[in-house]
């Protein structure tokens, strides 16, 4: 049960800070300079997101000492909470997280929407994303290599969240915009067309270097053996299968919008498919972060 538990509590805080980081980035490169769709939406989702995070991240400590204590019991006692948190890497960094969290949700609360906010919410965020090579795999590994793999782990991070936040934004904002400005959707699907790409090249080589370490090159004909090498082959199916959604959605859908768009045609059809093709895109990513959330409890090939 509290093997579960911590399974489910690192997917809901992934899914968290993917938001908290990728959102207000969107944002801040989609929109800059030009008329605004209406964002009424975008205060709740991040308040939402930081929560998220925040209550997340203390009820993993709270799990996470208990399976190393033995009993939910003596993971609420002080001292055993007191060494998870000075004692290990895991314990502190979700502690930072839960903290930046609550900083960025006051930041929500207290500030009107705008770059401000949205660059306080990236920073906030980026530490937020970070945080999680320690609640991994990425600060176990030791000698030489370990700098890189902590480094790699990092950026994998940050660039996933990137990835799927602006997803998350951008679903949330075909579905539920209320004022039509169709120009604004295209410009705002070329600009995460653009990042979208960065993190997409940031994501593979980064995870060629942590399978480096992870899996090791003499263990990939082996993946299948152990189900840490299965989920990871999961995991690539759904990336490979958002990678085609997403270029899809670039080299097809948006030049069809912007074409209907120029000829000032009626753009329903054409939203309605980017709408689809935006939504499957983001159910692929929430079953990959429950995937990854459960490959961080799992010891990969190179430890067995």
């Amino acid at each position: 049960m509290l093997e579960f538990a911590v399974i489910a509590l690192r997917w809901l805080q992934y899914s968290g800070a993917v938001v908290l980081l990728g959102a207000p980035l969107f944002l801040l490169y989609s929109f800059k300079g030009t008329r605004d769709p209406n964002l009424a939406w975008a205060r709740p989702t991040l308040i939402v997101a930081a929560l998220v995070v925040t209550l997340g991240s203390l009820a993993a400590l709270v799990a996470q000492t208990a399976v190393m204590a033995g009993s939910l019991s003596e993971a609420f006692k002080p001292a055993s909470l007191s060494f998870m948190v000075t004692g290990t890497g895991l314990g502190m960094a979700m502690v930072v997280r839960a903290v930046v969290a609550i900083l960025a949700l006051v930041a929500v609360v207290a500030l009107k929407p705008g770059r401000v906010l949205w660059g306080l919410l990236v920073a906030a965020g980026l530490i937020v994303a970070a945080s999680f090579a320690w609640t991994g795999h990425g600060a176990a590994t030791e000698g030489p290599g370990g700098p890189l793999h902590l480094v790699a782990d990092i950026v994998h991070a940050v660039a996933a969240a990137v990835w799927l936040g602006a997803l998350a934004a951008l679903t949330i904002l075909l579905l539920r915009r209320t004022v039509p400005d169709d120009l604004a959707i295209h410009r705002a699907l070329h600009g995460f067309a653009s990042l979208g790409t960065l993190a997409v090249g940031l994501l593979v080589m980064t995870g060629i270097v942590n399978s480096w370490f992870l899996v090791g090159p003499a263990r990939i004909g082996h993946l299948g053996a152990n189900l840490y090498g299965q989920l990871l082959i999961v995991k690539l199916v759904l990336f490979a299968l958002m990678l085609a959604l997403a270029a899809g959605n670039r080299f097809r859908l948006t030049p069809v919008l912007g074409s209907v768009l120029a000829n000032a045609e009626d753009p329903r059809q054409a939203l309605q498919r980017l709408r689809r093709s935006v939504v499957a895109e983001t159910l692929v990513a929430v079953v990959l972060l429950f995937v990854v959330a459960v490959m961080g409890t799992l010891a990969p090939p190179s430890t067995i």
